[in-house]
């Protein structure tokens, strides 16, 4: 699903390959061949040949002698000359840039609309170009037809671009929307005091961005009424779904970390705040609004187009300090003081561009005052696209959440509001959101916003570090926002979906500081992200393990056979969870039927028949025999509190305890005991299934186990084709199960349903 006609960046620029120049005389005089002459002219290529031989003998000698620490130098140093370096600038040596090659040099006006064009002119766009008052700038790219031209539309084609004098030229790619960037320093240039960050398919409800937005802000024409804003009593609330406050709760917007998508309650109440500052106002679409594809991929019933409405009566809604939203590109209207805020980043993918500006920006709109406003719908888009493959979102649903914890934390010393930008920028860059491309590409950014006459605004005192006021009653707000109806799966919603979403509140409540740690054994290209997407709604994070890491899908490495050595380090991250649930991507949870049980207790398979097994060590093979040996020189080691408990449970020490280990629980009290426990085993090779129940039996007695998982179906053989036969919803997990692509999880989305309805919404 391609929400937005974007494709991913290519080289920067074609590379031109140049004849050499042919002379009259194509054959010189012969040289001499004398050897003394021959060195002599090649003297500085002997020596380079010599100095490469020297350095590679010396590494070779540094590595197999063993001078280590000459090595970690030479190494170190290595490193350093690759290390992202923060750009000096002049700010006060930067020449102005005037238009000197447009037809447009002398036209000026204040509202712009920027949209990139990569086809002819279409109807929403011929639209756009008839709103009184706004002048609308389509900037084109290499798919631009040459001959393309709108009645009352100024065009840029790529050449006049490259023609405007502007840094930013250098680091745009060919054929993306991202050359918008070159639009609004052409549309500053010539006067602009606001610009309309539009596409070519959004068709502007009632035909008048002044009905919807708050074009002005100060003086005669500005609206003086206040503002609703989202309570910033909770301070650990970092990102809110704007789409619950217009009447949409099982939509979200495109950016929005899918950890978040269960938090669907609608505000308790909220605040005031005027609107003098709210320098930055996203709009919502009705229609096709922006959301990511793991929505459109799961909530597609057939090939009709989502039609999806919004409460156009509710109130716009304002953004406190410490709490973002996902800002588009698509429907958004940024004001002067904000306009060092539009620079779309080069370095990542194009879907996840404008999302990343738009935290970047919300995080430094905060040190000049100003707050992010939504809108109710502005704009009606049409679904008409097709798909695209998740992997083209991988930066939001990968490093979204990442993100907004790093700017919450990040602070700056500089006193300019531009030195600021491009301290955060080289942040990003170092904690591998971008790279050094965008470090630089925002050094250029930020000269031609100068050379084209823009003034960067004072900074504000920043209120994340006092101590938040405390809100009064009086100060409270109410607003209940509408449930409208949606057909998503085929599935309409009705008023029973308030039971459900009770349900999926209480289900939070009960494990929303459970740390869910997931094996996959299956491909996770395919199934991470929906893993994290079913139990993230439910967990407090979901943490995905598998045999190789993938960082660009937050998959860390481990090997399952000694997967419990891995643990103690996520333990370590978690310091403040509840406890940790293992989990296989073979068994399936039923989280609703966990409720019963006792968090502060063990869970294990102990009393599944099949899963928990004891196996004698004379009538077995050397396997088993070997695994019983390091068995016993762990437990001989134990401290006297685990070696009690084991010996109280194994009483045959010429016997093993086999567990399959799927699905077993910790909770935080026998956290330490559990990694005493993996600190024993040390560099023995105890096989997963062996430790699991060695370490359960040492931490506590069987009898004390909570029995939660006693009841669950385990096969030993999986079915074939995943019969729904094996699955029930009335008990704990299921196993064996499959899920190796996004088909297998939206069939098994529809069968979960029968436990969790919900999930035809969410799904």
């Amino acid at each position: 699903m391609l929400v937005q006609e974007r494709s991913t960046p290519k080289s920067e620029k074609p590379q031109v390959r140049t004849l050499p120049t042919l002379h009259p005389n194509r054959f010189s005089e012969a040289k001499s061949l004398d050897f003394s002459t021959w060195v002599s002219e090649n003297l500085y290529k002997i020596i380079t040949v010599l100095l490469l031989a020297a350095t590679v003998a010396a590494l070779f000698f540094l590595r197999n002698v063993g001078d280590t620490a000459a090595l970690l130098c030479f190494e170190t140093r290595t490193k350093n000359l690759e290390k992202i370096e923060l750009p000096r600038i002049n700010w006060n040596s930067i020449l102005p840039i005037t238009d000197k090659s447009s037809p447009y040099a002398n036209f000026r006006t204040e509202r712009w609309i920027v949209v990139s064009v990569s086809d002819y002119p279409t109807d929403s766009l011929r639209n756009l170009a008839k709103l009184r008052g706004w002048q609308v700038l389509a900037i084109g790219n290499s798919k631009t037809p040459s001959d393309w031209s709108l009645k009352g539309a100024i065009f840029l084609s790529l050449e006049q671009q490259a023609g405007l004098g502007f840094r930013v030229v250098d680091f745009l790619p060919y054929d993306s929307y991202v050359r918008k960037t070159v639009g609004y320093l052409f549309a500053i240039q010539h006067g602009a005091k606001k610009i309309f960050d539009s596409d070519e398919r959004g068709e502007v409800i009632g035909g008048d961005l002044g009905k919807h937005f708050d074009v002005e802000l100060v003086g005669e024409d500005a609206r003086q009424e206040a503002i609703l804003q989202y309570s910033h009593e909770n301070p650990n609330r970092t990102i809110v779904n704007p789409y619950i406050h217009f009447g949409q709760r099982s939509v979200w917007p495109r950016g929005l970390p899918l950890e978040n998508v269960g938090e669907i309650g609608h505000e308790e109440y909220y605040t005031e705040v005027f609107g003098g500052k709210q320098f930055i106002q996203q709009g919502i679409s009705n229609g096709l609004p922006d959301v990511d594809s793991v929505f459109y991929f799961t909530r597609k019933s057939g090939l009709e187009a989502f039609d999806i409405r919004f409460d156009e009566h509710a109130p716009k809604v304002a953004l406190p300090q410490g709490t973002m939203v996902p800002v588009n590109s698509f429907n958004t209207i940024y004001h002067s003081a904000a306009f060092w805020g539009l620079m779309l980043p080069v370095s990542i993918s194009t879907m996840a561009s404008d999302v990343l500006r738009g935290y970047w920006g919300q995080r430094l709109l905060w040190e000049v005052g100003g707050y992010v406003v939504v809108y109710p719908p502005t704009v009606h888009r049409y679904d008409r696209i097709e798909a695209y493959p998740f992997s083209e979102e991988k930066d939001l649903h990968v490093n979204v959440g990442r993100l907004v914890k790093f700017l919450m934390s990040w602070r700056s010393s500089k006193h300019r509001l531009f030195e600021k930008i491009l301290e955060l920028s080289f942040a990003m860059a170092e904690e591998g959101f971008w790279t050094e491309k965008d470090v630089r590409f925002t050094a250029a950014w930020l000269q031609d916003l100068l050379a084209v006459g823009y003034q960067q605004p004072r900074l504000m005192s920043l209120e994340l570090d006092r101590p938040r006021a405390s809100i009064g009653h009086g100060d409270r707000k109410e607003f209940v926002p509408q449930k409208l109806p949606s057909v998503h799966l085929g599935v309409e919603e009705t008023g029973t979906v308030n039971y459900e979403i009770a349900n999926l509140i209480h289900w939070r409540k009960n494990f929303g500081n459970v740390v869910l740690i997931m094996f996959c054994s299956g491909p996770v290209e395919r199934t991470a992200l929906e893993w994290r997407l079913l139990y993230g709604r439910v967990f407090k994070t979901v943490i995905i393990l598998s045999g190789q890491n993938n960082t660009d899908l937050a998959v860390e490495e481990g090997q399952l056979e000694q997967l419990y050595k891995h643990l103690p380090k996520i333990f370590d991250r978690y310091i403040s969870a509840e406890g940790f649930l293992f989990l296989q991507d073979d068994t399936i949870l039923n989280y609703w039927n966990l409720l019963q049980a006792n968090r502060t207790k063990l869970w294990t398979t102990d009393k599944v028949s099949k899963s928990w097994t004891t196996v004698s060590t004379n009538d077995n093979s050397d396997w088993f025999s070997k695994q019983a040996d390091m068995v016993k020189t762990v437990v001989s080691s134990m401290p006297v509190h685990l070696q009690v408990s084991y010996k109280e449970s194994v009483t045959n020490e010429q016997s093993i305890t086999i567990c399959s280990s799927e699905v077993f629980y910790i909770p935080r009290r026998f956290v330490a005991d559990f990694v005493d426990l993996v600190n024993l085993v040390g560099s023995l090779e105890i096989h997963q299934k062996v430790a699991i129940p060695m370490f359960f039996v040492s931490m506590d007695s069987p009898q004390n186990f909570d029995p939660v998982l006693g009841t669950m179906i385990y096969k030993e053989k999986r079915p074939a084709n995943n019969s729904s036969a094996l699955y029930s919803a009335q008990v704990p997990a299921v196993h064996p199960w499959s899920v190796t692509s996004e088909q297998d999880f939206i069939k098994l989305i529809r069968i979960m349903a029968e436990g969790d309805p919900l999930l035809m919404e969410l799904f």
